[in-house]
């Protein structure tokens, strides 16, 4: 049990560690205000993390969510302050993103285009394309009906606790009771071996870039309500610590390895060291240097763990060869 799961008991451990040295070196880090800003501020990256799960499962990889969350969450702003109601502007916010996930996922299932590829002209199209659409003005004069989603201040943060719940939960279930679940490891563990079985890989990986792209573009309405105005350049970087997180939760970059629960455990970890720095005096630049070692990290113990099964399968004893 231990040894199936020791990725995810390592990064409850260095949890463990993290939080010891804080309560002892810098205790007002759980101040109870430090610990809500860190999970509103950080719920939107687990939103993310959950769709991005989908993706590296199956063996593909998305590192267009950073530009995908800034043109959503204009998105919303704007259907806002077209006088949408908030439901309607989080689903257009979510509709842009499905659609966006889905051209992503169209053109690496279909055209057989690698993934890193077309995400990244992805990100690239769409960060130029809302900058020269909006000439960097931010949204403002936002209704008052949009803030907090309508609630109040001190309910709006028990509410996205339930929504944080309900996702991983349901997402937890099902990828471990549900046919989809088993067709997207199938997917990224063999994709020969799923066809076979009847799995339609290509519709899989263009399903999971959907759904990835539509939680996207739920995080980005839950950041956006937060404010009184909505940046065009939000979201900068925030494919490096989408990644880092799934990976450091046990999910591996080749694919078919990982679960829900690991990534929960990964962006909570990764979301504690940033503030942790400041906490204990040391400059926050140090957190993106610590994501990239995590990612470089994390794709060369895969490469080794690739390379160690190789070697047993080649080495294993074959059996008698009957003529």
């Amino acid at each position: 049990m231990l040894r199936r799961h020791r990725r995810e008991v390592s990064v409850v451990i260095a949890i463990a560690a993290l939080a010891i040295v804080l309560a002892a070196v810098a205790p007002g880090y759980f101040a109870r205000a430090n610990l809500r800003d860190l999970f509103l501020a950080n719920l939107p990256v687990l939103i993310i993390a959950l769709g991005a799960t989908l993706v590296i499962l199956t063996g593909e990889i998305d590192i267009s969510v950073g530009s995908v969350f800034a043109v959503c969450g204009v998105t919303a702003g704007l259907a806002a302050k077209a006088g949408l109601p908030v439901l309607a502007a989080g689903l257009a916010a979510c509709a842009v993103g499905a659609a966006t996930g889905a051209i992503n996922g169209l053109l690496v299932a279909k055209v057989r285009v690698p993934s890193i590829v077309v995400t990244l002209a992805m990100m690239v199209a769409l960060r130029d394309a809302l900058r020269w659409g909006t000439e960097g003005a931010w949204v403002q004069d936002l209704p008052t009906g949009f803030q907090w989603l309508g609630l109040t201040q001190s309910l709006y943060p028990v509410a996205m606790g339930a929504v944080a719940i309900a996702l991983v939960g349901a997402m937890a279930w099902g990828m471990r009771h549900l046919a989809v679940g088993r067709a997207i490891y199938a997917t990224g563990s063999n994709p020969d071996a799923a066809r076979l079985v009847g799995f339609d890989t290509a519709f899989v990986k263009l399903s999971v870039f959907a759904v990835a792209g539509g939680l996207t573009g739920l995080a980005a309405l839950l950041n956006a309500v937060r404010f009184n105005q909505i940046p065009t350049n939000a979201g900068l970087g925030l494919e490096m610590k989408v990644i880092a997180a799934v990976v450091v939760g046990g999910a591996a970059i080749r694919g078919g390895q990982g679960n829900i629960v690991g990534t929960l455990l990964g962006v909570t970890l990764l979301s504690a060291i940033g503030p942790a720095l400041t906490f204990l005096g040391v400059s926050a630049y140090w957190e993106r240097a610590i994501q990239g070692g995590i990612i470089l990290a994390a794709v060369a113990l895969d490469a080794a763990r690739e390379r160690a099964d190789t070697q047993r399968t080649r080495i294993r004893p074959q059996g008698p060869a009957y003529v």
